[in-house]
């Protein structure tokens, strides 16, 4: 931070700003969507009172190993907080992110022609036991029964269910497909050693997506559109990902491909050739055979962790469930499926394992819960008389940046020195971090500007914020 600040040249001599303070009158302060004058408060975000490292290495004692970056981070700055093992409270600052993380998703699903829906969290074991899963997951499934004694398990994907749900509509026509149906909820796995936060847990959200198409070409289409969109995706978010061939697993299929990002903490095994497009998880390959199979060069071993995976069914569950349209020869036909999953919770896990320094967590651009916050100076300070000067900058951004409302947060600790506050702020990680410091009391007014991705400190006129945060991207 010090050499950061180094950057910065000298201060000139200090102005008074008086005249600019006169006709102040004090406004009531909210932590709500700025409306009619409030401002969104530091102060009244809800967070837990354990964001001291020793408190924090006390969790570790009850909870479990820390082992990775992100599981420190988001537990250090009150982002998560342990529930039970592989259970997380979700903080409002990870809910924000969360919900940022969404909308790209649904733009991107709903850009090749997804359609939303919602199915129960509870499903049926004659479901599972139709595929013969209900055997076949053992001990993941989290199963549980009613009053009456009837199965049931918590979905830990719906495969089942939205074959069913298909199979039920029973005048279906081929030129109503391509179906692309997907939901983001709530999943359950009883992981027999949930660790890495929320990397593997037992309570996760997911979006997941299930297509039906009228022939393996077109099923194939589908699959290559939904591949498509999840590297739009994480493009987006900025993250370096790579796509690799995978085995089906459990789910099924002819084929499927994983999304990972490339780290060290992660638990699979990738296999990569420099010289083509080649990737595969080693789990696919003869491992005595460590040669590209396209271009016959060596391969290089990183590991990953999993934020994607897509798999081409076929008729797999269609054909147990009966999911059938009526073909162009008015043929009943067996539906041709994929499924498509992305980790939510996993994908801002991942994003601050990969992005983060040891100490501060960074976030993609478009995901920070909060796109600027905004410190004034300590009150009792020689530029307490900045106070209000930045109190209009934070108004006259949510008013004039249409985008950043409701993503800028005041700073109203002024009990705290400005070094403070401003270390909270580059260990939250909020993308601009905008101080009322000795030049604020110029005239003109200078700001200090802290751009968090980039490193760069710069001293802007109010103008200069201005233009600065006008060329910010949000969802």
């Amino acid at each position: 931070m010090e050499g950061l600040l180094t950057r910065c040249r000298a201060l000139p001599a200090l102005a008074t700003c008086c005249r600019q303070l006169s006709g102040y009158v004090p406004r009531r302060f909210h932590h709500c969507a700025p409306r009619g004058g409030r401002r969104l408060l530091l102060s009244r975000v809800f967070q837990p009172q354990n964001l001291r490292e020793d408190q924090v290495l006390s969790l570790q004692d009850k909870f479990g190993d820390l082992t990775c970056k992100s599981q420190r981070l988001m537990l250090q700055v009150g982002l998560i907080y342990p529930a039970s093992p592989g259970c997380y409270h979700l903080l409002p600052y990870t809910v924000r992110a969360m919900e940022k993380l969404v909308r790209v998703i649904d733009q991107e699903m709903q850009a090749i022609g997804g359609q939303k829906v919602n199915m129960p969290t509870l499903s049926p074991a004659e479901l599972w036991q139709a595929t013969n899963r209900w055997d076949l997951m053992g001990k993941e499934l989290l199963r549980l029964r009613d009053r009456h004694g009837k199965e049931y398990c918590l979905g830990p994907t719906h495969e089942e269910a939205i074959t069913a749900l298909i199979a039920a509509q029973k005048k279906l026509s081929y030129k109503q497909l391509p179906f692309l149906l997907y939901q983001v909820t709530r999943k359950f796995r009883d992981e027999p050693r949930p660790r890495f936060g929320l990397l593997r847990g037992r309570e996760f959200y997911m979006k997941d997506m299930y297509t039906f198409d009228s022939s393996p070409e077109a099923a194939q289409q589908t699959y290559n559109l939904v591949c498509d969109a999840y590297c739009s995706l994480f493009n987006r978010l900025g993250l370096r990902f790579v796509k690799v061939q995978a085995d089906v697993g459990s789910i099924g299929g002819t084929m499927s491909h994983e999304f990972q990002l490339p780290v060290d903490v992660g638990e699979d095994r990738l296999a990569i050739c420099p010289h083509c497009s080649f990737s595969a998880n080693l789990e696919t390959l003869d491992l005595s055979q460590m040669n590209c199979p396209a271009c016959q060069g060596p391969l290089t071993e990183t590991k990953g962790i999993e934020v994607g995976h897509t798999f081409y069914l076929g008729t797999k569950y269609s054909s147990i469930f009966n999911a059938q349209f009526t073909n162009i020869y008015g043929k009943p036909s067996l539906a041709e499926m994929g499924c498509y999953g992305l980790g939510v919770t996993r994908i801002l896990a991942a994003a601050i394992e990969v992005l983060s320094t040891e100490d501060c967590v960074r976030w993609p651009s478009l995901l920070a819960p909060y796109q600027a916050c905004l410190i004034p100076p300590k009150k009792g300070s020689k530029e307490e008389a900045a106070s209000e000067l930045i109190g209009q900058l934070c108004d006259h951004i949510t008013e004039a940046v249409p985008q950043l409302h409701g993503e800028v947060l005041l700073d109203d600790r002024t009990h705290l020195t400005i070094g403070n506050r401003l270390k909270d702020a580059n260990k939250f990680g909020y993308p601009f971090v905008i101080i009322a410091g000795k030049r604020a009391l110029e005239d003109p007014a200078h700001f200090e500007v802290w751009c968090q991705n980039t490193g760069e400190v710069v001293f802007l006129t109010k103008d200069g914020v201005m233009d600065l945060l006008t060329q910010v991207q949000t969802i």
